[in-house]
């Protein structure tokens, strides 16, 4: 087994302390908090950034077993402490707004948009050049509560021919991911088909259920689950709750997963909510940390990124320490983007944009803080064709502050200086 590289940390000042409990789901979460004005970077509270360590996944368990030799391990070395190059970002204008509990987005050809509502199970269309909201459909036999409901979106590679949508949801017995037609020349609230079921049995629970989906440039499907509320879940193999995982358009394991014939990518998760690539073609996923560590993971495929017997850069070997990570009252990171040059997070309990600078594989300095506060509660940011960023509030939850108007898309534009 390889020996762990030591974990570079650049500390920041401390500022916060993390409250205990679940880092977006232990009670209330604050969404107001000192506005830090669009364009310009705020003061960091309490990041960390430092270089992945992996090693191969701790041998004991036949619940962790090592991955096939198809499935390396293998990241950069550790990271630069030179400072972060200097960012902005503004906000260009609204979208739409008087959203409910909007969970996931998708930018369809075109640039129209669809929007998922967690609590009413509806998916809308938002024209691209504004204008009223379409509503396409309301998916059948979605559960919600707490924090269920219908999640993720994500559209075919081939969405301009097959006009199929994948969206990942809750029933009352699991979480499952499903696929459905989409056609908009039907009148509005009949636009989407019947479901089609394609992976059900991902462990749910009235707390992280995970939720984000997205097709990676390898053409399969990717899904980001949680442990339900179960930690047991994150390191037993043999379950789907606590993973990430990879998965053909038709929901079966996808060729050359680390683990034969299982869908199981990563493991070790506590409650995956973000899931974006790089040019280069690396994933980076957000996770929800507990009382200490919420995180941003360079993903490799077989790779253990701890939970539950670490949170956070434990530097063990058999486990895979985070990119960068905050204490949880500054982040609850959901969704992830990829955008010049930097990771950017949706923060939920943290109520502002995080920009996470890499060079490769590797943090490039500490991260940096955008909008604290501005907007409240931060569900999913998504890249859009022309450059710019498109950041979903998620302030009417149950757990936010809503404002007039809430909930919103709204269009960024940013730049790395």
């Amino acid at each position: 087994m390889p020996r762990r590289t030591a974990a570079l940390l650049v500390a920041i000042a401390l500022a916060s302390a993390a409250a205990a409990g679940c880092s977006s789901a232990a009670g209330p979460d604050p969404a107001g908090g000192s506005s830090s004005g669009a364009g310009a970077a705020a003061s960091v509270p309490t990041p960390v950034a430092s270089a992945p360590v992996a090693s191969a996944p701790a041998a004991s368990a036949s619940t962790t077993p090592a991955p096939t030799d198809s499935a390396s391990t293998e990241v950069p070395a550790p990271a630069s402490s030179s400072p972060p190059a200097p960012a902005s970002v503004s906000v260009r204008g609204t979208v739409t707004d008087g959203l409910k509990s909007p969970w996931g987005l998708a930018v369809l050809p075109g640039g129209d948009l669809l929007v998922s509502e967690r609590d009413s199970a509806r998916i809308l269309r938002v024209p691209a050049k504004g204008g009223g909201k379409v509503v396409a459909g309301t998916v059948p036999g979605v559960t919600s509560g707490g924090e269920g409901g219908l999640l993720g979106l994500a559209l075919s590679p081939d969405f301009a021919t097959d006009h199929r949508v994948y969206a990942y949801l809750s029933t009352g017995s699991d979480n499952r991911i499903v696929r459905l037609d989409l056609d908009p020349s039907r009148p509005a609230g009949s636009q989407l088909g019947s479901p089609t079921v394609l992976l059900s049995g991902i462990p749910h629970g009235p707390r992280h259920n995970g939720g984000r989906i997205a097709f990676g440039p390898d053409g399969f499907l990717y899904a980001g689950t949680g442990d339900a509320n179960d930690r047991s879940l994150a390191q037993d193999r043999d379950s789907l709750g606590g993973k990430i995982l990879r998965l053909t358009r038709d929901g079966t394991p996808a060729p050359g997963n680390p683990f034969p014939g299982s869908p199981v990518w990563s493991l070790g998760h506590r409650n995956v909510q973000g899931l974006a690539w790089d040019p280069q073609g690396r994933l980076w996923a957000s996770e929800f940390g507990q009382d200490t560590w919420d995180e941003l993971n360079l993903i490799s495929p077989g790779g253990n990124y701890g939970w539950p017997t670490v949170e956070g850069t434990a530097g063990r070997e058999g486990f895979t320490d985070p990119v960068a990570q905050w204490h949880t009252a500054d982040a609850s990171p959901s969704g992830v983007a990829f955008a010049d040059g930097a990771v950017w997070v949706a923060a939920l309990r943290g109520t502002r944009l995080w920009r996470v600078p890499v060079d490769g594989g590797r943090a490039a300095g500490a991260p940096q803080e955008f909008l604290r506060g501005d907007h409240g509660r931060l569900r999913t940011v998504a890249a859009d064709g022309d450059g710019s960023l498109l950041l979903l509030t998620d302030n009417t939850d149950g757990r936010g502050s809503p404002r007039p108007g809430d909930d919103r898309i709204l269009r960024l534009d940013v730049s790395a200086g």
